[in-house]
């Protein structure tokens, strides 16, 4: 009986979240246009349902997230839609969301607060320090001072959520904002570095861009559309997750 009630309860869970990437997937809610490419909350609901419910749970929510993702770009292509008719691009970095997550947390909640709290600060640092190298990139290849400016805005952004994840909520959700930051780097390094191996002169091209800028295309991609979504999924997963924590006590 308790097998079959943890059995219930993650269908459940699936049928609960699924249905929410479901209505994220197929409405304008679930990928946000920011010039020819699309951001994306459909990442919070897997990772939600890997925290809250373990690997198969989260992987099986990426997996639709991934199939949404593809049935996007058929039905609604921008530009770029084409590579996201790749399964290893559009679905294979989504179903990876969930056990990213879910063993990220297992490992954060086996190592300790004052570990967890220094890794966390190491990942703010790395996202920092990317931030700052596309202000480099954009300097030495200078184009328009708008990449610069929303960079900087991204650093004060980070930088705020930094100090007030770590002064603010580290006894309360440290456990949940590193594995949503990892969660959520895994779909946008996925997707990027999968668009680069297989796509990345037509891509660029796609764009309207010269070829050998393909690295610069990318890495602006991942901050305008990485950073953010960290910064939203931080906000929405930790609520959202502690909210369920207390239900379920």
């Amino acid at each position: 009986m308790k097998r079959a009630s943890i059995s219930i309860r993650k269908m459940t869970i699936i049928g609960v979240l699924g249905g929410i990437s479901i209505i994220l997937g197929l409405t304008p809610l679930g990928f946000i246009p920011i010039g020819p490419t699309r951001a994306t909350i459909m990442h919070i609901p897997v990772i939600i349902g890997a925290i809250m419910e373990g690997p198969l749970v989260g992987g099986f929510i990426g997996l639709l997230f991934g199939m949404l993702s593809m049935f996007q770009a058929m039905s609604n292509p921008t530009p770029v839609s084409f590579v996201f008719l790749n399964p290893l691009v559009s679905i294979l970095p989504r179903f990876l969301i969930g056990i990213v997550t879910y063993y990220t947390y297992k490992f954060i909640k086996d190592l300790g607060e004052n570990k967890s709290l220094r890794l966390l600060n190491l990942l703010w640092i790395g996202i920092i320090g990317y931030l700052l190298y596309g202000i480099y990139i954009n300097l030495t290849d200078f184009n328009s001072i708008w990449p610069i400016l929303v960079n900087v805005l991204l650093i004060i952004l980070s930088i705020s959520m930094a100090f007030f994840t770590s002064k603010k909520l580290k006894n309360k959700a440290i456990d949940i904002i590193i594995p949503t930051i990892m969660g959520t780097l895994t779909n946008t390094v996925g997707v990027l570095s999968s668009i680069y191996l297989f796509y990345a002169q037509r891509f660029v091209l796609a764009l309207g861009q010269d070829i050998s800028m393909a690295k610069k295309v990318l890495i602006g991609i991942g901050i305008t559309n990485g950073m953010p979504e960290v910064i939203i999924a931080i906000i929405l997963v930790t609520n959202i997750v502690k909210v369920l924590r207390n239900r379920k006590n």
